[in-house]
């Protein structure tokens, strides 16, 4: 029986290769999907995840990549919980609580919840209308505002800070575009987002054509809470002027990481990842110019010292 089958494969062989046809070799690399999972698609965060997807596909030509809209960093952890998306956007801070099952994951660690890569320190923008005379967070206390994406990190960072300050506004929950549209119309008093670096976030540079904008600064006592709470968030004083007429002001800062578990993505395709992400920066530069002198490599392997696992296979990449 074993002769008869061995027989025939050999006739099938020669017929195929007669014909022009070729044979897949058992060994051969196979092709693979992978699902990223960004944020909602009017965030520059998520252009940024669709030039990820491209140098991934690049320096992977038996890949294909495809990008999922989501709730971001929240929202992309219960994903990955959940085996829905093979990579996702998280923010540091949120990846910490993920990984070891605090606040948001009271309980519900993700311990095999891994780095692949960073792309950004991304800093928070409170941003009220400038005719609304809110001059400090406290301000906010009974006003209606949206704290950020639903699911997103920047939604639990605000949420959270807030709750130790013990301010309570009146959380609207919507869409950036939600938020925009709210406060042109005056429903809302503002909105938080995470911005790019030290950069006015894309939503907040169109809001702003139309409606006057202020950015509110945490203060030192804020700032210590945060830190005394609030595992992997820094800050960073960003000076005056960042948008017209706005003073100097401090607020949080957090890296920002595409994020798998060590179950969803094996050694190899993970330093695969990694490698067509630092090979091909510059397909990421098009997009995001500010990345042109951002140093991958020394970026992912800081983020081990607040706390953030690396995948192993991502890691053998970015350690040579």
């Amino acid at each position: 029986m074993t002769k008869k089958f061995n027989g025939g494969a050999r006739q099938l062989a020669a017929f195929m290769i007669g014909a022009g046809l070729s044979i897949a070799s058992p060994f051969a690399a196979t092709a693979e999907t992978l699902s990223l999972g960004s944020t909602n698609a009017t965030s520059s965060h998520y252009q940024i995840a669709v030039a990820m997807s491209k140098a991934i596909e690049a320096g992977s030509p038996d890949t294909t990549v495809t990008v999922v809209e989501t709730g971001a960093s929240v929202d992309n952890v219960k994903r990955l919980a959940r085996g829905e998306i093979n990579l996702g956007l998280v923010a540091g801070d949120v990846f910490i609580q993920a990984l070891t099952g605090t606040g948001q994951f009271e309980g519900k660690a993700i311990d095999d919840l891994v780095a692949l890569y960073p792309y950004s320190d991304s800093v928070v923008n409170v941003a009220v209308r400038a005719d609304s005379g809110i001059t400090e967070l406290a301000g906010l206390e009974g006003k209606n505002f949206t704290p950020g994406i639903r699911g997103s990190g920047g939604e639990l960072l605000i949420s959270q800070a807030f709750e130790l300050f013990g301010i309570e506004p009146n959380y609207i929950y919507g869409t950036v575009t939600d938020s925009k549209e709210g406060v042109q119309n005056g429903q809302l008093v503002g909105y938080s987002k995470y911005a790019a670096a030290n950069r006015v976030d894309a939503a907040l540079q169109e809001l702003m054509i139309s409606t006057d904008m202020r950015i509110l600064g945490f203060t030192p006592e804020q700032q210590a809470l945060v830190k005394e709470n609030l595992a992997g968030v820094s800050f960073v004083t960003v000076p005056a002027g960042f948008i017209k007429g706005n003073p100097e002001f401090t607020t949080p800062s957090v890296p920002i990481v595409y994020a798998t578990r060590t179950s969803l993505m094996d050694n190899a395709t993970a330093e695969k990842v990694a490698s067509a992400i630092g090979e091909h920066k510059d397909i990421l530069v098009e997009t995001w110019p500010q990345l042109k002198d951002y140093d991958f490599k020394s970026s992912i392997l800081e983020t081990q010292d607040i706390g953030i696992a690396i995948h192993p296979g991502a890691l053998a990449y970015w350690s040579k």
